[in-house]
């Protein structure tokens, strides 16, 4: 078959359903394969938002999500989305057009060192200089992708590879590779500090949530009373409705997930990553027990007496099984006030007209939402808000990029929640990352998508604001000026909504999520 052929092939045989982006000269062969397999093609209309797509599609089901782009510029848009992936541990391959290999050895139009610049955001990635490696190199790219710890990968296909022939046939997916047991003598260790520790606390982190331990680990809290504060993308992991939860590291109006932290004697990190969250900003001195797939950064800031590098879930069941053997179980005291006071601060609603505070809006998105339908944060002064105010009950139902933490990632993402999950999609963002990638807007419709936008709009890079008037008393460049967004949104024919008082803001809410595509803007303060 021709290689480019047997790239789809491929692809089809990893399960892939969509493909993510731009069309290009350069990948002629491969946009005609693609007509004629069994996989989708979407043009996107922005590389970064092929990217996003893809990056999200990882993010929430665990298989590689699959973005496409030209040569040079072309590749160099998708970049962003593809480091977005890198640093949030979320699988994606990203495929890139390249010229004919006849001219890379010379300055020709359009042509960059597009491997060398993936190099640094990928776990992998290779040029497909000849057509008998593609099944082999499809194969490792999603087996890399996919294996824990997740990440982005790459594959270059030169034009005039692509339209050769070869006889190689795509290679049979296998199981993926089981992570060990636990090391009994890292176990016992860990095990010896939770008996001598009187206010043991555990942090749960993206890998809680991505490697299928949050059930274990809801078992091993409810078993000893366990206090559980989550990273922003580990949010999920233990709910938010259960009395153990502290939420998020920075819940709470004073600060109370930050002491509880501090208060404690003994800290559980399951499945975190340093790019998370800075353990620097925990003014923390006890010892840690780092619970991961991989061993722990070395930080001066984050430096545990134990680590336990193993799959996650096997470690927890091993935990809770000693924990019930010697009948380990803490008092939950220490801790119940400070969730108190968090929950107390999280329920609120809005008693003024618009623009609202931020916060106060939050109660009413949670309450026209189920348990596991999906929220897809973009990044500013929102996403803090979510992260620390946002009940969340079930894992991997909100999205939060916090490894790259680029801008412009909801409008797209959202689009690809929608296809890849059974829940009501929202996604939220603010008017300065919503205009970032808000022509997929136009995709979304094209695809029949359904899913909820929410635009907090402040006219204002409000984050880098509220930093800067924090550090200087003064802001300056993050002044914004906006179109009408309802009637930007009804010019892609769908509705457009603009409450002003909190009874239509909670009417808006209820009525649009779940009924199809829309946007509602909420001005904010």
């Amino acid at each position: 078959m021709q290689a480019s052929d047997l790239l789809v092939a491929c692809l089809e045989r990893e399960g892939v359903e969509h493909v993510f982006g731009l069309p290009g000269e350069e990948m002629e062969a491969l946009l005609f394969s693609l007509r004629d397999s069994d996989v989708t093609f979407v043009p996107t209309r922005h590389e970064q938002g092929a990217a996003f797509m893809a990056d999200v599609h990882g993010r929430l089901t665990g298989e590689a999500g699959v973005c496409l782009a030209t040569l040079g510029p072309g590749a160099t848009n998708l970049l962003t989305g593809v480091a977005d992936a890198h640093l949030d541990k979320s699988p994606v391959v990203a495929i890139t057009a390249q010229g004919s290999l006849e001219r890379l050895h010379q300055e020709s139009h359009q042509a960059i060192n597009v491997l060398g610049m993936f190099a640094p955001v990928t776990k992998w990635n290779t040029q497909l200089d000849d057509p008998d490696i593609i099944h082999e190199s499809v194969r490792k790219a999603f087996k890399m992708a996919e294996y824990e710890k997740p990440g982005a990968t790459h594959l270059e296909l030169p034009e005039d590879v692509a339209a050769e022939e070869t006889e190689m046939e795509p290679l049979p997916v296998r199981d993926p590779v089981p992570f060990a047991a636990p090391n009994p003598e890292a176990l016992d260790r860990a095990e010896a500090l939770l008996a001598d520790a009187d206010r043991p606390l555990v942090i749960a982190g993206n890998g809680a949530v991505r490697t299928d331990a949050a059930d274990p680990l809801r078992t091993l809290v409810a078993c000893t009373d366990l206090p559980v504060v989550s990273t922003y993308m580990g949010k999920g992991a233990v709910s938010d409705a259960d009395p153990h939860s502290l939420m998020t590291l920075d819940s709470g109006d004073e600060g109370e997930a930050a002491s509880a932290i501090a208060e404690a004697d003994l800290v559980l990190t399951v499945g975190y990553d340093i790019a998370e969250h800075d353990p620097a900003d925990w003014n923390c001195d006890a010892a840690i027990v780092h619970v991961d797939s991989e061993p722990a950064e070395v930080y001066e800031a984050y430096n545990p007496e134990v680590e336990v590098v193993a799959d996650l879930g096997r470690t927890l069941h091993d935990l809770l099984e000693w924990c019930r053997g010697a009948g380990l179980a803490f008092d939950p005291e220490w801790y119940a006030g400070l969730r108190e006071q968090i929950v107390a601060d999280v329920d609120r609603s809005p008693s003024d007209e618009a623009p609202f505070a931020l916060r106060d809006v939050l109660p009413l998105l949670r309450d026209a939402m189920a348990p596991a339908d999906v929220l897809l944060s973009d990044v500013g002064s929102h996403k803090m808000a979510i992260a620390q105010n946002f009940p969340t009950y079930e894992p991997n139902t909100c999205i939060i990029s916090n490894g790259l933490a680029s801008m412009g990632i909801a409008v797209p993402g959202g689009l690809a929640a929608s296809l890849a999950v059974d829940a009501n999609v929202v996604a939220a963002t603010g008017d300065g990352g919503f205009l970032m990638n808000a022509a997929e807007i136009e995709t979304a419709t094209r695809l029949g998508c359904g899913y909820t936008i929410v635009v907090f709009n402040d006219n204002d890079y409000g984050l880098i604001s509220e930093k800067q008037m924090d550090h200087t008393g003064e802001a300056f460049g993050t002044g914004l000026t906006n179109p009408d967004l309802p009637a930007f949104a009804e010019s892609f024919g769908i509705d457009g909504s603009r409450p002003t008082t909190p009874d239509e803001l909670r009417g808006a809410f209820e009525q649009a999520i779940g009924d199809g595509m829309s946007l509602i803007e909420v001005p904010v303060k």
